[in-house]
């Protein structure tokens, strides 16, 4: 039974991993938990193996007696009951659950305990990769120490592999479903998020890896594991679940959205176009009695188009069956031009669905990375089989955005990326300076689809800074004069922001004021002499609509001034601008030295 642990060996994380014919994946499963860097204990939970497994398990239990224990069942058919047990026999803060074909990070469990700990978190979603097998990603955008269920989609993950504080579950007794072949990972999920106060995301470090088995073995691979009619039967216990916890409102409408999306209408895809009538009669009847019972207009008003029209099409298996058919058709395009006409940029292209003559309409749709929900519609013109959209970049804000073409049809609206499928003479248009923003065209390095970065966040803005002429002024400082272009073109004064001295060694910086002259030009009065001793590289930053962008100011050794010496409160100050060799940049070179210093260096 479980049991509380206080002090210095009290246990972190007790790792509860249900076991049943996996002997091929146990090593890699186990090693993967045992080189976690917390403290912890490991549940496995034997459900009646026969290949082996169980003697393989009592071998890591031997060989590590302190940190793995073994429990055996008679078969149970399911996940179910072996995690139940797992449960009764941790002891550890937190409960984190791993199926045995899957393995973790090595930093998972630090990380995710790490972020409990700070946050007071009671579950922790770290990140699931697949392998061979679909993972959650909508929940792993960014890292997030406190998210509730309505402002993100972590609720979109009802899966159990995640970080559980153990307490939460004795509490609320929460438990999985039992007898279950599918599901039962669910109904557990949907309780603890019910009752979680504060629930954290570790997005930025692959923790869980999910494994797809080559013999497809798993319960989730083998057929009938996602049957409609029988998915849609077990699913009415977690939304219930959830209604009892959740009052009528904003909330639960978010929520149900979810069970709409993943769990009903999804059975209205590809899995009713491969169903005979009788069972699409069947399907069809089933998600009828689930919007009977649970759909909204605040559920209504969160779905897809295709969605919306589901639901008015339910009596209707035509309809539905030409939906899917939509849905499930790949949309086909291709980039045949992209170019600058001012500053619009010009994209040409084809598209349409594979299986489907016509369409409704046709548009290019720009979404900001950062922000998926935020997009930039713009329609296209047809002439003949191609389509060109003129996308005012100027209208954008800073950030990232991507790309799309939707094709319209009966309604529905399907999006693909543009970029990957392109003809062979479309390039990458050269970055523009529209006004005092930088607009960055360019092709993502995994897959060749279009973007476009506003202000350079991950493209580098090409731009030169050259000096026209130096001179020393009173108080040691130095003047100069320069000339800066961005893109090929002069900014705008307003982006002119400062010269940055940047120190080589230590990486200290000093900022000097800078003052914007027109088509480009620009002056300084460089305080360098009061530079502390070092190295001094000289850069210009500008605002370009992104983070500041830095150039090294370019200069040649007969632009810049003669060093200069002086001396100043018992000390001989030196400074020695100068032009580095190759590529000839501004730096300077600062010394001080005491009287005593320079009789000692005359003395050697």
């Amino acid at each position: 039974m479980s049991a509380t642990g206080n002090g210095d060996d009290a246990v972190d994380v007790s790792v509860v991993i249900p076991a049943h014919n996996c002997r091929a994946y146990l090593d890699r499963c186990l090693t993967s938990v045992l080189v976690q860097r917390v403290k912890k204990e490991i549940v496995v939970v034997d459900d009646g193996s026969t290949d082996g497994s169980a003697e393989l398990l009592d071998l890591y239990a031997a060989y590590h007696k302190a940190s793995v224990k073994v429990v055996h069942i008679d078969g149970s058919g399911g996940a179910g009951r072996p995690r139940n047990i797992g449960i009764e026999h941790a002891s550890g803060r937190y409960v984190f659950f791993c199926d045995a074909d899957d393995y973790l990070g090595p930093e998972a469990l630090e990380r995710m305990v790490a972020m409990a700990d700070r946050n007071g978190s009671d579950i922790v979603l770290g990140k699931i990769v697949g392998h061979g097998r679909r993972a959650p990603v909508s929940m792993f955008q960014q890292s997030a120490d406190r998210v509730t269920l309505g402002d993100s989609n972590v609720y979109n993950s009802l899966c159990c592999f995640k970080l559980f504080r153990r307490d939460l579950l004795e509490r609320h007794r929460i438990r999985f479903g039992e007898g279950m072949l599918v599901g039962e990972d669910i109904l557990f999920t949907v309780h603890a998020y019910c009752h979680a106060g504060a629930i954290s995301v570790v997005a930025d470090y692959d923790c869980y890896h999910l494994v797809s088995r080559p013999d497809g073995s798993s319960i989730m691979q083998q057929r009938g594991s996602r049957d409609p009619l029988a998915w849609l039967a077990m699913i009415r216990a977690p939304i219930r679940l959830m209604a009892g916890h959740v009052e009528p409102g904003p909330l639960r409408d978010h929520l149900l959205r979810r069970h709409f999306r993943l769990d009903a209408f999804a059975q209205l895809g590809a899995v009713f176009l491969d169903s005979d009538d009788v069972r699409r009669k069947d399907i069809a009847r089933e998600v009828a009695a689930l919007c009977d019972e649970w759909y909204t207009p605040g559920v209504h008003e969160l779905l897809n188009s295709v969605d919306r029209q589901r639901v008015t099409a339910l009596d209707d298996l035509d309809r539905l069956v030409r939906l899917a058919r939509i849905e499930s058709a790949a949309v086909r395009r291709r980039l045949t031009g992209l170019c600058w006409d001012g500053d619009s940029l010009v994209v040409r292209g084809t598209a349409g669905l594979d299986g489907i003559s016509a369409d409704d309409g046709l548009a290019v749709v720009l979404r900001a990375r950062d922000e998926p929900a935020v997009e930039v519609v713009v329609p296209a013109e047809r002439k003949g089989g191609e389509f060109t959209a003129r996308v005012e970049v100027s209208a954008l804000g800073s950030g990232i955005w991507d790309l799309r073409v939707a094709v319209e049809i009966e309604g529905v609206v399907r999006l693909g990326r543009l970029g990957a499928e392109r003809d062979s003479g479309v390039n990458r248009p050269p970055p523009r300076l529209i006004g005092a923003v930088v607009a960055l065209p360019y092709f993502t390095r995994d897959n060749g689809n279009l973007s476009i970065d506003v202000g350079g966040h991950v493209v580098g803005v090409p731009g030169t800074v050259r000096l026209l002429g130096t001179r020393w002024a009173l108080g040691h400082r130095l003047i100069v004069d320069g000339e800066v272009s961005v893109a090929g073109a002069a900014p705008a004064g307003s982006a002119v922001r400062r010269v940055v001295w940047r120190e080589r060694r230590s990486g200290r910086e000093r900022f000097e004021r800078v003052v914007a002259l027109p088509s480009g030009g620009f002056v300084a009065r460089l305080g360098v002499g009061w530079l502390p001793p070092g190295t001094w590289d000289a850069y210009l930053e500008l605002d370009l609509g992104g983070p500041p962008a830095r150039f090294r100011i370019e200069t040649d050794a007969e632009t810049v001034a003669a060093p200069r010496r002086w001396w100043g409160a018992a000390l001989l100050r030196s400074v020695r601008p100068y032009a580095t060799s190759g590529k000839g940049r501004l730096s300077t070179v600062v010394r001080r030295l005491t009287a005593r210093t320079i009789i000692r260096r005359i003395l050697r």
